[in-house]
Parts: structure tokens; sequence; C-alpha cells
């Protein structure tokens, strides 16, 4: 009988941290974290690292290691050689800021439409050329940044990014014709493009 109270006050305690790690910060609370800005350092205390700054580090891929930081809330790996986005960035649930900005990516992985939590999404100067439909489900996606890619292939699934205030499409070439459908899967964003061109679809 012992045996079983212990073995119920453990499970008692570890559904407890489980639901205490998923916990998002606000915004106050958030803003005192410390700053980490070393891997290997954050990987000391995993469960009490809620911000990650890789940026300039000269990284090629995005270190596995990361998906271990379960409570991340802000993501910086911009200004690397980064390739390529991992399907695993899916496991970061508590990621509200992704910063990804002058990188070498070509494609973004359908997974990430499964960061709910998702508020900012930098990829300023990448070589993307398309997004997947799965970026639809981002319901709470405010500001997305995407001046100077490679852009070609906007899904109608889009649409569903609803709380979308602010994308940033300049740097883009886009016909006329092409802007007038982004504007309209998105009419109370504030959608931003460089002059029109008269390319071919």
């Amino acid at each position: 009988m012992c045996f079983k109270k212990i073995v119920t006050l453990f499970v008692i305690l570890f559904v407890t941290k489980s639901l205490f790690s998923q916990t998002l910060l606000d915004s106050t609370s958030l803003s005192k974290q410390k700053v980490y800005k070393n891997l290997a350092v954050a990987l000391q205390n995993p469960d009490s690292v809620f911000i990650l700054d890789l940026s300039k580090k000269k990284l090629r891929e995005v270190p596995k290691e990361i998906f271990e930081l379960k409570n991340l809330q802000i993501l910086n790996l911009s200004h690397n050689k980064i390739k390529e986005l991992p399907a695993e960035i899916n496991q970061l649930t508590n990621l509200e800021k992704l910063i990804l900005s002058n990188n070498d990516l070509k494609k973004l992985p359908a997974t990430i439409g499964d960061l709910g939590n998702l508020t900012f999404l930098g990829l300023n100067r990448n070589l993307i050329e398309a997004l997947p439909a799965e970026m639809g489900k981002l319901k709470n996606l405010e500001v997305l940044e995407m001046w100077d890619n490679e852009l070609s292939v906007v899904p109608d699934e889009l649409r569903g990014m609803y709380s979308l205030r602010q994308w940033e499409l300049r740097g883009i070439l886009f016909t006329e014709l092409e802007q007038q459908r982004i504007k309209s899967l998105l009419p109370d964003a504030r959608v931003y493009f460089s002059p029109s061109c008269n390319c071919k679809d």
C-alpha cells in the first residue's frame, strides 16, 4: 500500500513538472530572462532557457541539441549559413519568435505550421522559393518578414493566418495581379511590396 502511495506521488510530481515546463511566460516575465548565447551553457539547465541567440555563429545547420530546450520562446538563428530548417522545429511548441533572417534557406518544412504560439517569423534575406500550405495553421502569427527572397509560390491556404498584421515582401518580383491576389488572402494585414513587374508567372 505504501509503495502505491509513493508511485502515485511521483506521478503527480512528474505531471505537475511537465505542466509547469510548458507554461508560457508573459512579455514582462520574458523580458527579465537571461539571453543565452552559448548552446553548451544553455544545455546545462535546459528547462530554464527561454531565450537563445545563436546569431552570427557561422552555423551551417540547426544544432539538434536546440530541440532539448522545450521552454524556448525566442530563438534567433539569424546571420548564419543555414540551408535547411529541420522538421523537428515543431518540437519547440512554446516558440513565439523565430528569427532566421540572413541565411541560405530555400524552403520551410511543413511542420512549421505546428508552431501554434508563433507571433513573429523573420525570414528576410534568404532564398525561399515557396511557402508550405501548412503555414496557414499559424493562427497567432502577427508579423511575417520575408523581404529579399525568391518567392514565387504563395498558397491560398495562407489566408488561415488571420492574425497577421504585417507581411514584408519587398525585394521580391510579383506581377500586379499576383500582388492583388496576395492582398486578398489577408485583407486585414499590411502587405509591403516593391513595384510590380511585367514578369511572366
